[in-house]
Formats: C-alpha cells, sequence, structure tokens
C-alpha cells in the first residue's frame, strides 16, 4: 500500500510534465535539449538562491510571518527572473519558435523545480505506514507550479523577446510577471500570516494558476497579431 501511494503521488506530481511535452507540439520539434538545459539553469540559479538566503536570512525559531524577512525573501526570488531571462535569452535553441521556445522553458524549469524540491520528501515521506494528503497536495502544487511556470515564461518571452508590443499591454504584462515571481511570498502570507491549512493554499495556487494562464494566453496572442 505504501509504494501504491508512493507511486500514486508521482504519478500526480511528475506526470502531467511527461503529458504536457508528449501532448503538444514540443515532442514534434525535439526540443527535449532546450528544456534540459533549462533545467541546469535553474539548479544554478537554485543553489545562488540557497546561498543569499543563508547569508541574508536569520533562522526563526517560531513559524510565525516576519514581513521583513518576507520582502527579503521576495527580493532574493527575483533572482528566478533572472535565470529565467538567461534561459529565455542566451542559451543555444534549435530553429523553433518564440511559442515553442517559452513553452520548452517552462516546461524545464518546472521539472527542475519539481524533483528538486519534492522528489525527496515523497521518497521519504509517501512510503511511510501512515497515509497523508500532504503528498497529493504536493502533487497538485506541482501541477499549479507547472502552469505558473509556463505562464511566467510566456510573459518573460514578451518582455525580453517580443519587442513590436502595443503599449497598452506593457503594464498588464509586468503586473502578471510580478504575481507570478512573487506567488512563494503570497502563499508564505497565505500560511503563516493568515493562517491558512495546505489544502485552502493549494485550491488557491490551483485557481490562481489557471487564472495567471489564460491572461498571459490571450496577452501573447495579443502581441502575435500584426500591428495596424
Amino acid at each position: 500500500m505504501t509504494i501504491f501511494h508512493f507511486f500514486n503521488c508521482a504519478i500526480l506530481t511528475f506526470g502531467p510534465h511527461a503529458v504536457y511535452y508528449s501532448a503538444t507540439p514540443l515532442s514534434e520539434y525535439d526540443t527535449l535539449g532546450t528544456s534540459i538545459k533549462t533545467a541546469v539553469v535553474f539548479v544554478v540559479t537554485a543553489l545562488v538562491k540557497l546561498v543569499c538566503l543563508a547569508t541574508f536570512l536569520n533562522v526563526s525559531e517560531n513559524d510565525t510571518f516576519d514581513p521583513y524577512q518576507e520582502l527579503l525573501k521576495a527580493m532574493i526570488g527575483f533572482i528566478d527572473v533572472a535565470g529565467l531571462y538567461f534561459a529565455l535569452t542566451q542559451l543555444t535553441h534549435r530553429n523553433i519558435s518564440q511559442n515553442h521556445k517559452f513553452q520548452a522553458v517552462g516546461l524545464g524549469w518546472a521539472f527542475a523545480d519539481s524533483v528538486l524540491h519534492r522528489l525527496v520528501p515523497l521518497w521519504v515521506g509517501a512510503r511511510g505506514l501512515e497515509f497523508t494528503w500532504d503528498y497529493i497536495m504536493q502533487g497538485l502544487e506541482a501541477n499549479a507550479n507547472l502552469v505558473l511556470s509556463l505562464s511566467l515564461a510566456a510573459l518573460g518571452s514578451l518582455i525580453w523577446l517580443r519587442k513590436n508590443k502595443p503599449k497598452a499591454l506593457i503594464p498588464i504584462i509586468y503586473a502578471c510577471a510580478g504575481i507570478v515571481a512573487t506567488m512563494p511570498s503570497i502563499t508564505s502570507y497565505l500560511r503563516r500570516g493568515l493562517g491558512w491549512h495546505l489544502p485552502k493554499v493549494v485550491t488557491f495556487e490551483l485557481s490562481t494558476s489557471f487564472v495567471i494562464a489564460f491572461i498571459s494566453w490571450q496577452l501573447f496572442a495579443a502581441c502575435q497579431r500584426p500591428s495596424a
């Protein structure tokens, strides 16, 4: 039963990444190399963030919400944006369109995040003798993170790669990118500041990710239209 629970949670956590790659044109255009290189960029970015967090943040004995510490975390979190910028603009990509490029980058980024932050807790905890919903919630969080990573990559491609954007859409693009980039701080506030339980936080993450994805899709489609 424990192994069965582990495999169920693992499929829920990592399966959508494989399904997305297989069900979209990414597999047809052989963008796996781009996703792998993006995953390497994510690992390097995560190490830089870890060093910054260990250097500038104080270890708290309680789990209360500290606005100053969370502000520092949010600022350090923008290192992710720098890593995504490097993945989108500096990595050598095959001859693929901007549409496929941001999807490959977002997919690689989300998969690396899931492996780095969720694989070990899943392996250690989901095989325990006592059943818990926490790892199912963790899998749902990984799905929300996949959608948010794809959205942030799409918004980043509009910011850094699309030159002739409609001026009216630029503030909306930056606002959505800022929301996605600060999502870890937002969820931290919901958990520790407002005392939300994990299912409620995960529901918020899923609903927010779909809303942001819809807005990003509309923005991307609007920017793709030829200007009059």
